[in-house]
């Protein structure tokens, strides 16, 4: 969609006073200019914004076109830190104008361009923005159609970008290849805090990489793989990078297809793991055997940091139950 017309939900395009930044009237001259270069409509939800390091065009239907156009406008722009565009169709064409952007933009810190069709193209551009930006510190990525090819242009940014702290990956296609290849980044990465990859298609072997790259990373703090299918031998790898990983503080495995026996594998970690704040198993076929020995290694690890345990509803029955010492 070339065009952006005026209309728009009330509120959604950030009209709320501080919420988004003009940039002044020098802002609004170069939008309308970059507009008219690029032959787009102004979007009316942008004109009308009032002052505030964040910039918020969700759901506009900006398009590639409309995408350069609002990238030749920031270019300069030093007021805003804060720039969401998720759901504007960008495609690989509008997300290669917005990572050029990136690379002359030393402001803004925080992008998302979650569902935006980037797809292959798109993950070539921002790896590239990457390997030159130290600016953004959260970038929201997911939804996006990226798969096993566009994988190892993002795993070269992972490696050698150590300034983003923040990443999100979830809801695209990843496959096992991919898992790999971001697992072998994840182990080199020194600046990552929190990665959220869930609803993917990681299964045993992809699980297999990214616990390896979890066990030798030493700054991730927070790690989302819910919604994939990492399994009874993924859970093993698991409970191998929690007894070498005292880093990570939250772990979501939610929806894993993780049995009792992978859950003992991760209870296996959870025995000398010493890191671990809050840990999320919740629908997974762990049954009462599984989930009993999750609590008996937390109540056999003295040192253990859990705060926060979510686990699938308990099935108890009354000859197997799960005998906890009392103290």
């Amino acid at each position: 969609m070339a065009a952006v017309s005026g209309g728009g939900e009330s509120g959604a395009d950030g009209g709320s006073s501080g919420e988004e930044d003009a940039g002044g009237s020098a802002g609004e001259s170069r939008y309308r200019a970059a507009c008219r270069a690029c032959g787009v409509t102004p979007a009316s939800s942008l004109l009308r914004r009032t002052v505030g390091p964040v910039l918020s065009l969700r759901h506009r239907g900006l398009g590639p076109r409309g995408a350069k156009a609002l990238a030749l406008s920031l270019m300069v722009d030093t007021s805003i830190l804060m720039l969401d565009l998720s759901d504007n169709w960008l495609q690989g064409e509008g997300a290669a104008a917005i990572a050029e952007m990136l690379k002359e933009n030393c402001y803004i810190s925080a992008v998302d361009l979650s569902d935006n069709k980037l797809g292959i193209e798109g993950a070539k551009a921002f790896s590239a923005m990457l390997l030159e930006n130290t600016t953004i510190v959260s970038l929201q990525l997911s939804g996006n159609e990226f798969d096993d090819h566009a994988a190892k242009y993002l795993a070269d940014a992972l490696t050698a970008n150590s300034k983003v702290e923040i990443l999100d990956l979830s809801y695209n296609k990843f496959g096992d290849k991919a898992g790999e290849i971001l697992g072998m980044a994840i182990a080199e990465n020194i600046g990552l805090k929190e990665l959220k990859i869930s609803w993917n298609h990681f299964h045993s072997q992809a699980a297999a990489a990214l616990a390896k790259g979890l066990g030798a990373n030493i700054y991730l703090k927070v790690l989302d793989v819910s919604y994939n299918g990492f399994g009874n031998s993924g859970a093993a790898a698991l409970g191998q990078a929690l007894k070498a990983n005292n880093v990570l503080e939250e772990l979501n495995v939610s929806n894993n297809r993780i049995s009792v026996e992978g859950a003992l594998h991760i209870a296996g970690g959870l025995k000398e793991n010493k890191s671990l704040k809050r840990l999320n198993m919740t629908r997974n076929p762990m049954q009462s055997e599984g989930c009993c020995g999750v609590l008996k290694a937390l109540q056999a690890n003295s040192g253990t940091g859990i705060e926060i345990l979510d686990l699938p509803p308990f099935l108890w029955s009354p000859k197997k139950r799960c005998k906890l010492k009392s103290y």
